[in-house]
């Protein structure tokens, strides 16, 4: 039988208790929005849909040399992201589906951003780091859904997207190498959890 400790998503065992507190928050403070969009018939699928294509919007604004504008956007994906769950909990239509989409859309995003930063003409992310950053990224999320499944969730996982967004605005600022400082320390980081994650899967497997 299926728990909360046995689903396929994404969370360490460490951050599952805030993640559940901050859901409870995030539905009493949007309370009045959840209702106004389910009574307009609109569905978890639709702020997602909605979400990824201002994510998205982030890589021709960047390289139309928009960087206030592409961040600005980014930041609207963000503020969506964080409405598709509660709604889709309000709806009563929340599913393990729904949080693999949910997943999977957060690192189209995250890997689009920084493959725009390391591609233009700026070159505010290095080619090496970058694909590090996304490889490393797309191997912990896997590896720690596929832990939750087998019942062996990660004590604890680095979630550095919301670390890169913010740098972003803090490089625009005038701080240089703030991003390339937080993708290097990002890599250092999922590294430990890729290497760890991997020697605790291979203990799990039929020898």
């Amino acid at each position: 039988m299926t728990d909360e400790t046995t689903k396929a998503d994404c969370y360490s065992a460490g951050e599952r208790r805030w993640m559940e507190y901050g859901q409870q928050l995030r539905a009493r403070w949007l309370n009045p929005l959840l209702r106004f969009l389910d009574r307009y018939r609109v569905t978890p699928d639709h702020i997602t849909i909605a979400s990824l294509g201002f994510g998205v919007l982030f890589v021709p604004l960047w390289y139309l040399q928009f960087p206030w504008l592409a961040w600005s956007a980014l930041m609207l994906h963000v503020m969506l992201d964080g409405v598709d769950g509660p709604l889709a909990r309000y709806q009563k239509v929340d599913s393990q589906r729904g949080s693999f989409t949910d997943s999977f859309c957060d690192q189209v995003i995250v890997s689009v951003v920084t493959m725009a930063m390391m591609n233009d003409s700026t070159r505010i992310v290095d080619v090496w780091g970058g694909s590090l950053f996304i490889l490393l990224y797309v191997g912990v999320l896997a590896m720690s859904m596929v832990r939750n499944a087998l019942q062996v969730p990660y004590s604890w996982l680095v979630r550095p997207r919301f670390f890169l967004f913010a740098a972003i605005a803090v490089e625009l600022l005038g701080c240089t190498h703030a991003v390339a400082w937080t993708i290097w320390i990002s890599n250092f980081l999922l590294a430990i959890k890729t290497v760890s994650g991997f020697f605790k899967l291979r203990e799990r497997l039929p020898k």
